[in-house]
């Protein structure tokens, strides 16, 4: 399918790009089934999109499938968990060859340190008084998808434990309560090495969000460089415009390519396929220029064997 032009640079004013790089569907928490993620792209005008469930690509055949009927090219891809310095640090990959090889069998394993977690998750909620909380987890989230935490906040107020989802996180759930359990995810190297391995663009998911300070932030992209690292998110949803010009700086210095997009989860919030900050003028070039995908991407993602994703 013939495909806009992107531009190459973000020099400049580009106008409305149409693309989204970073979004969910119930493949893990979002709450669109990965061919409504689509349709909605394709009502807000995005045109070039990634499905990055949370280490899965469970959705992504099916995402695959509804693009080619709506003209929406879509790369495979995922977000996977890892850990750099004790911190919890997410990488997307983007992967237009699929999840092959050694990253399959990454994906796999990531699923069953997600199946330990959720356990644990559940005997903590059922000593808050939440009985049966794996099985009523389980019937927030659907048969399919492994569970999270927003499963177990639903579960809490279906149960009339708490009045509400920000409730539970903020008495439960959230960072440093009973539920907050953190899995043994890999280490940021290893899933980078991973990604490459399987032909992929490894990039930095929401550089900004991870509570760094600058120094630290670039000590994280660096590692992130040496382990192969090729891009991270110059835009993640709406952000300060300083900031966002100081992390292309950041991006710039170290040769890496900017992605964008708006974590999108569910409608009805402030974010939706396509919304977010606009990018800076920076000469840090889009990731969809990367060799790994610009031939990808200009043949419409055809090129997608949804046996393979």
């Amino acid at each position: 399918m013939p495909q806009p032009p992107l531009p190459e640079h973000f020099a400049g004013d580009p106008g409305p790009l149409g693309v989204d790089l970073h979004m969910h569907s119930t493949a893990s928490d979002g709450t669109l089934a990965p061919a409504e993620v689509v349709a909605l792209c394709a009502e807000r005008g995005v045109t070039l999109m990634a499905l990055t469930d949370h280490d899965t690509v469970a959705g992504v055949a099916e995402a695959s499938e509804a693009a080619q009927r709506l003209g929406v090219c879509l790369l495979p891809a995922a977000e996977l968990s890892t850990r750099w310095q004790g911190v919890g640090i997410h990488v997307v990959g983007l992967l237009p060859q699929g999840a092959r090889g050694v990253l399959g069998e990454g994906l796999e394993a990531q699923a069953r340190a997600r199946e330990a977690r959720a356990a644990v998750i559940a005997e903590r909620m059922e000593k808050i008084g939440l009985d049966d909380a794996l099985a009523k987890a389980r019937e927030q989230a659907g048969p399919y998808r492994p569970l999270g935490r927003p499963d177990f906040a639903r579960a809490l107020v279906a149960a009339g434990v708490v009045p509400d989802v920000a409730t539970a996180f903020r008495k439960h759930l959230g960072s440093g309560k009973a539920g907050d359990i953190k899995a043994h995810w890999p280490a940021l190297a290893e899933v980078v090495g991973w990604i490459v391995e399987a032909g992929g663009v490894a990039v930095l998911a929401h550089p900004l969000r991870y509570g760094l300070t600058r120094r630290k932030r670039g000590q994280l992209l660096d590692d992130f460089v040496a382990a192969g690292g090729q891009a991270a998110e110059l835009i993640s949803g709406f952000q300060n415009a300083d900031v966002t010009r100081d992390l292309a700086r950041q991006l710039a210095e170290r040769e890496l390519y900017a992605s964008l997009g708006s974590d999108f989860h569910f409608p009805g919030g402030h974010l939706a396929p396509g919304s977010m900050s606009p990018p800076p003028r920076t000469a840090v070039p889009p990731v969809w220029t990367h060799p790994r995908l610009a031939g990808f991407v200009a043949a419409g993602c055809d090129a997608a064997d949804p046996g393979a994703l």
